[in-house]
């Protein structure tokens, strides 16, 4: 009977992966019960880039370090793989709070890059840690190297993300700071807005439990989100899509899926009943071409 279960699941699974076009290479989408929503090479070990952050933050707040405490970004923050820019200008003094929100909300590499420098013992003693952050979430197929995802050895598979976003979100600072739209920080005594680098968290519709967005050319564009549709809740891991609109394409694809029910369903009804319906849309289309249609103005 469990084999025969199991078997079910599986199959639907793979119709509802069939049934939805998706541009990631790897995806996973699981319930909260642990059921497979959707799969498409959930296995294979591909570069993740900055969804490492949420591994990052998870460290940090292990730590239980002081959140408040005011950290300097430093020039050994700067990229030298990839050049990326950032907006965190050297010399910048915030809190550990903030350095762990710009890190989470606008991906900034030098901000992640300072919370592992100014960790107990340095980035050796950080990594350490994110080795053993790894092996208690059972992620056995993951590699990480440093804390920005910036490195392509930053290594894992959809199925181990899926662990590293479920614990993710038991931490309500980092459920907190990965869904906020945007923030005003003071950055050497100026006001300086920051934004989320996910498109959906505050868009309409959209219920956003967790979120973070990867992009290194190595990995594509990727994405971790908890989300809530129609009353259920789930977990998605897209990797490697072509493009940010791939990407939101594949998130949008998804919900519809677990939504089901969100595109009304269409009776079947008898020959005098359809050729009514008809006789109806057109009487409704001849007189909505007849109203004159309202003169707009610009605003000013």
């Amino acid at each position: 009977m469990i084999k025969k279960l199991a078997a079910a699941l599986l199959l639907s699974a793979s119709a509802a992966a069939l049934a939805v076009p998706l541009g990631s290479q790897s995806v996973l989408v699981v319930d909260d019960a642990g059921n497979v929503i959707v799969e498409k090479n959930a296995d294979t070990v591909v570069p993740i880039a900055s969804l490492t952050k949420l591994m990052t933050a998870m460290v940090v707040l292990d730590s239980k370090l002081d959140m408040e405490e005011q950290i300097s970004i430093d020039r050994q923050d700067i990229d030298t793989l990839k050049h990326s820019t950032s907006r965190v200008p050297v010399g910048a003094t915030l809190s550990r709070a903030d350095v762990l929100h710009l890190a989470l909300m606008s991906s900034d590499n030098r901000a992640a890059a300072s919370l592992a420098r100014t960790f107990p013992g340095g980035p050796t003693a950080f990594k350490a840690a994110v080795n053993a952050k790894i092996r208690a979430l059972g992620m056995t197929r993951t590699r990480i190297d440093e804390p920005t995802g910036l490195s392509p050895n930053n290594m894992s598979t959809a199925g181990d993300l899926v662990k590293m976003a479920a614990a993710a979100a038991r931490y309500p600072t980092i459920a907190s700071m990965t869904t906020d739209k945007s923030d005003i920080m003071q950055i050497k005594g100026r006001q300086v807005e920051y934004h989320n680098t996910n498109r959906l968290v505050g868009a309409k519709g959209w219920d956003i439990g967790l979120s973070k967005t990867g992009y290194t050319e190595e990995a594509g564009r990727c994405l971790i989100m908890r989300i809530k549709a129609a009353g259920k809740n789930a977990t998605m891991v897209l990797l490697n899509a072509s493009g940010s609109s791939a990407r939101i394409a594949d998130a949008l694809n998804i919900r519809r899926l677990i939504t089901g029910n969100d595109e009304p369903r269409v009776m079947k009804a008898s020959t005098k009943m359809r050729k009514a319906a008809k006789s109806s849309v057109r009487k409704k289309a001849v007189a909505s071409k007849k109203k004159k249609k309202p003169v707009r103005r610009r605003a000013s």
